[in-house]
């Protein structure tokens, strides 16, 4: 499995330039893009950011190309601040949705609006990358930061709903407690 995330990191990437250039052209593509958009808030209600590390065009264009000409300086700390991401997810996301609302009714109209925030993301990926650390764009990303959010919610438990009488309790601790918690014929109820 690591050899496969390893691929996948090595070469996501190019997923990016082709979908970039052919969407220049063929705008109505540019919806493809919720797959990227959607994937790392999903995947990290389960496995945390994933796909950042592993998935992630834009973060495999980051380590491959920008890598490359980098400046390798950290990260400013004003980048990391949680209001500062937070209110970079707001605007952007804002003028986004203002973008998909002005466009709505045109199919193309609407994937040219992703792939012009795509455009405009990557390139200030490559400024900030160019000028700090490859991966600068990763500390404000807006899907990054959900992911993020995301992560803090631990899926719902999948303990089973069991129902015992308190004289019938075998102790087998499959019921509704918490974790750590003991389970006594005393505290169940009838």
């Amino acid at each position: 499995m690591e050899k496969i995330k390893r691929f996948i990191h090595q070469w996501a990437w190019t997923l990016l330039i082709v979908f970039l250039s052919v969407g220049l052209f063929y705008p109505a593509i540019g919806v493809g893009a919720l797959i990227c958009m959607l994937a790392p808030v999903v995947v990290s209600f389960f496995k945390g950011r994933r796909w950042c590390a592993n998935y992630c065009p834009r973060g495999s264009f980051n380590d491959i190309i920008l890598s490359k000409i980098s400046r390798k300086i950290k990260i400013p700390n004003l980048l990391k601040k949680q209001w500062f991401k937070f209110g970079f997810l707001t605007i952007l996301m804002g003028g986004f949705f203002l973008q998909i609302y002005l466009a709505w009714g045109s199919f193309a109209s609407v994937g040219s609006v992703f792939v012009r925030m795509v455009l405009i993301t990557t390139l200030l990926a490559i400024i900030l990358g160019a000028v700090f650390s490859q991966r600068t764009w990763c500390a404000i990303c807006p899907m990054g930061t959900l992911a993020s959010y995301t992560s803090r919610i631990k899926p719902v438990s999948k303990k089973p709903n069991i129902a015992v009488r308190s004289h019938q309790c075998s102790g087998c601790n499959k019921c509704n407690l918490r974790e750590g918690e003991k389970c006594s014929n005393d505290s169940l109820s009838a």
